[in-house]
């Protein structure tokens, strides 16, 4: 397999195999640890910066959620009048963001498990990934941007693990010492070099960092 698919299987047995509680969890209203919390807190200031770069009025736009999870970007995209494509990696995540989507929003929105890259689900005027390119190499990145690009009419907006001293201390770790369970390592990107590879597309929002949660909003333009 291509490192991309190596990586994309990784991430599918990780959340299917051990991570889906966690997450199903995190993105709720239920009591989490003082760390989970302030990661629930970024993502939801995150969601928020991602969500206000694209237009209030989303009404009649085909909107790709890209690494959807339980479905809280999705649930917000359907509000604004989007017509959602809702796509995971992990089939136990889609059925949890299906089972949370409320029966109004239904008719507007599409769930998939499966490839995010994949052309069989279409173009789209906008696309939105966060925190599904986190495991990713720079290339594989780039690639996915090109991929999704040519089929995407107006923003793609995504989230990388920015390369700072402190996440950047927890990856060399990672990699000197592997987790027992082969759980995905966030890779860190340097704004810098990613735009030397995707060109003058590539441009940066904002970054968020609440306690274990740092994470950096990006907008490339096709």
């Amino acid at each position: 397999m291509s490192d991309y698919s190596t990586t994309r299987a990784r991430v599918e047995d990780y959340f299917d195999r051990s991570a889906t509680k966690v997450w199903e969890r995190l993105c709720s209203d239920a009591p989490v640890s003082r760390i989970r919390q302030t990661v629930r807190m970024g993502r939801d200031e995150m969601r928020a910066i991602m969500l206000a770069q694209l237009p209030a009025d989303l009404t009649g736009a085909r909107v790709l959620d890209a690494g959807c999870g339980t479905g809280l970007m999705t649930a917000e995209l359907a509000r604004r009048g989007a017509d959602v494509v809702a796509v995971d990696i992990s089939p136990q995540l889609i059925a949890i963001a299906e089972e949370r989507l409320e029966a109004r929003f239904r008719p507007r929105v599409t769930f998939a498990a499966g490839d995010m890259t994949d052309d069989a689900h279409g173009s789209f005027d906008h696309v939105i990934a966060m925190d599904s390119l986190i495991y990713y190499r720079a290339a594989d990145i780039i690639s996915i941007l090109q991929r999704l690009g040519q089929r995407t009419r107006g923003k793609i907006v995504f989230t990388v693990a920015p390369r700072t001293p402190f996440l950047m201390t927890f990856f060399t770790a990672g990699k000197l010492f592997p987790r027992a369970d082969r759980s995905p390592t966030m890779i860190p990107h340097a704004f810098d070099s990613l735009a030397k590879s995707a060109g003058p597309g590539l441009s940066r929002v904002n970054r968020v960092s609440r306690g274990f949660y740092i994470s950096e909003c990006l907008e490339y333009r096709p």
